[in-house]
């Protein structure tokens, strides 16, 4: 597990630092993967994870030792990172923090390199920091293997959101559940945005009492999936598309057409390392990123609906 291979990212050569150090121990079915093979993947998925990435702060989530060792949750970029990494400085309380930013293949090999096992995004830009231009809902089911539930739950919810003519998207989580993302038009601040979505999600469970909740607390939920809004807040961030998450076999959190959704296969760890490239090959949110609507006028229609 020592040496350096050197990669080309884009303009740039890269030395991939200890390449073949594992980093996804083969575990039952779970296939082994190396730092190597983390850099060939981020590298092959670039052209389709990079629009989802660009001008936006990031929280990297390190595993220096692999997913069986001590995890870094990384926000201030260290001095030692290159010069060419971008960098923004947002304002936090207390004071502020500067967070990397992705805008191309070479910082992202770079991140893989760092063990970056998966970026999570802000919902919003740094040159708009406080005005987010995606609105995500977590559906997070009672338990790891309730999928059916989440499909569920993801379709009265796209049905919610048609209704109040706003556009959906699902993602695989990687982890248990789905996110949702709808897109912002980037006029409302994180109060607005978090507070729209908490009216949604409490008009839906309310709607179905004994399927959905949205209590914060576990204890208060019983079997019931949870619609989760917390992560629309400002400096908060939610995985970013095709992020590699941090279990065994490398599952990847995946942008899926809501035809996929009807496979009776999928789950949220249905793609990992080994074709998660392909399926973003699919394009599967073609058009999204152009649709951002206003909430103003759906939250009218939804105060409508909620008399």
């Amino acid at each position: 597990m020592t040496g350096t291979r050197t990669v080309r990212a884009g303009r740039r050569s890269l030395d991939i630092h200890r390449p073949d150090k594992v980093l996804f121990p083969a575990a039952g079915n779970a296939k082994e993967y190396t730092k190597g093979d983390l850099v060939a993947y981020y590298r092959a998925v670039a052209p389709a994870m990079l629009p989802h990435l660009r001008g936006r702060p990031l929280m990297l989530e390190r595993h220096p030792d692999g997913i069986d060792g001590p995890r870094f949750m990384q926000k201030n970029v260290p001095e030692h990172y290159p010069d060419w990494i971008k960098r923004v400085e947002v304002s936090k309380e207390g004071g502020t923090v500067t967070h990397l930013v992705c805008d191309d293949t070479a910082t992202l090999v770079y991140l893989a390199d760092q063990a970056c096992l998966a970026p999570h995004r802000w919902l919003s830009r740094a040159d708009r920091p406080h005005r987010p231009d995606r609105l995500v809902f977590d559906l997070d089911p009672p338990t790891g293997d309730d999928f059916p539930a989440v499909r569920q739950a993801a379709l009265l919810l796209r049905e919610l959101l048609d209704e109040l003519r706003l556009p959906s998207a699902p993602m695989t989580t990687g982890s248990r559940g789905l996110h949702l993302v709808v897109p912002l038009d980037g006029q409302q601040d994180f109060d607005a945005v978090r507070a729209f979505a908490k009216d949604v999600a409490d008009h839906l469970a309310e709607a179905h009492p004994g399927q959905l909740t949205t209590a914060a607390r576990k204890k208060d939920r019983g079997q019931r999936l949870y619609l989760d809004v917390q992560r629309n807040g400002y400096a908060q961030t939610a995985v970013a598309p095709y992020a590699v998450r941090a279990e065994p076999g490398a599952p990847v959190a995946v942008p899926i057409s809501w035809d996929q959704l009807d496979d009776p296969g999928l789950d949220a760890r249905r793609w990992t390392m080994a074709d998660a490239v392909e399926q973003a090959g699919t394009n599967p949110w073609a058009g999204l990123a152009s649709r951002g609507r206003s909430l103003t006028p759906a939250g009218r229609r939804l105060a409508d609906l909620r008399g």
